[in-house]
């Protein structure tokens, strides 16, 4: 388990004859998951400079902003966790130390390797959180463990999402394809990026997203052209205890995707940002999709979310209950493919894909 420089930041390695996988210490995000037969990553590396979390300045590092989501921007790279946060902190919780995405975003690991397993621990002193995950890669998957323990002795409402997000070279708004275990959609009332293109606040069925003039985008799909960008809400299918999503490139013969609960997250959002953000340190030159899975619809406040409470009939956070924990398990899977599947095998993902 070889401690490595990457791109400038300190993280840890693990990798077997398919895979490599890469993790920052701080931040705890998984930078690179790198399928070694196809090539490339198709996780998100933002072409600015990463900054350590810890030796974030915003005085000296002005390019990020002064946001409650600069020192998370300064570091972001592939998969964070969102914890206890899946949004903007309020203007209490920035004050008193609270970033964007909460503190599992920021903070330092303690990370080992136990039987071929990477272990990652971290207490979250704001949130008064302990986490504990494990990573173990098996052939062309990886397996994900997490337990969020609450150190508080009241129940309390928590965000919990994995924000995923896809990158160049693997994306290309022109020919990567999109598949997902997605029912009941809306468009999100506020736009993340510039360009919305998509009818704002409008509910719709997967994968049929309105546009203002009355017709349909397929989600299946990217916006082929830039500027664009724009937030949707799915959730998953209430039928199948398993939901999934995966992104197939035609140009590296591809499919990579995650298999989860949906009794853990029964929730996605797609994020989609094709160089509309011209502000620094976005520049109008980021081209990214995140599918964002969790249990949450919406990127938003704590206070906002608890006020929403429902959405489709469905919770819009977790309760974590006093001194207690809660686990969940999800898997990555990275497989050769000719062509796009058209759903994933929760059991056996090598069952849909050659």
């Amino acid at each position: 388990m070889p401690e490595v420089p990457f791109l400038g930041r300190q993280a840890t390695t693990i990798e077997n004859d398919s895979l490599r996988m890469t993790v920052l210490h701080e931040g705890g995000h998984i930078a690179e998951i790198f399928d070694k037969r196809a090539g490339v990553s198709p996780l998100w590396i933002p072409q600015w400079q990463s900054v350590e979390p810890s030796q974030f300045n915003p005085s000296h590092h002005n390019s990020f902003g002064r946001g409650s989501d600069a020192k998370l921007l300064a570091g972001i790279m592939g998969h964070n966790l969102c914890l206890d946060l899946f949004g903007g902190p309020s203007p209490g919780e920035s004050e008193a130390g609270f970033t964007a995405h909460g503190e599992a975003s920021v903070n330092r690991y303690e990370i080992a390797e136990s039987s071929h397993c990477l272990k990652m621990h971290l207490r979250l002193p704001l949130a008064q959180l302990s986490l504990n995950r494990s990573i173990q890669l098996i052939g062309n998957e990886v397996a994900i463990r997490e337990t969020v323990i609450n150190l508080t002795a009241f129940d309390r409402p928590i965000a919990w999402t994995q924000h995923v997000t896809l990158g160049l070279p693997f994306l290309d708004p022109a020919t990567t394809q999109f598949r997902a275990s997605m029912t009941q959609s809306v468009v999100s009332e506020s736009d993340p990026g510039s360009n919305a293109y998509l009818s704002r606040g409008t509910e719709f069925a997967w994968p049929l997203a309105p546009y203002p003039d009355g017709t349909v985008f397929n989600l299946q799909q990217m916006h082929p052209t830039a500027p664009a960008s724009g937030y949707t809400a799915h959730l998953a299918n209430p039928h199948q205890e398993e939901a999934f999503f995966l992104a197939y490139s035609p140009q590296y013969e591809l499919v990579f995707g995650y298999v989860w609960k949906r009794s853990d997250f029964p929730w996605m959002g797609i994020w989609e940002e094709n160089c509309s953000r011209r502000a620094s340190p976005w520049n109008g030159s980021e081209l990214t999709r995140g599918m964002e899975f969790g249990v949450s619809p919406f990127p938003e406040s704590r206070r906002e979310m608890v006020e929403r409470g429902r959405l489709f009939d469905t919770p819009t956070f977790r309760w974590l209950p006093a001194k207690a924990a809660i686990t969940v398990e999800y898997s990555i899977h990275s497989r050769h493919a000719l062509e796009v599947p058209e759903s994933l095998s929760p059991h056996h993902v090598a069952e849909s894909i050659s």
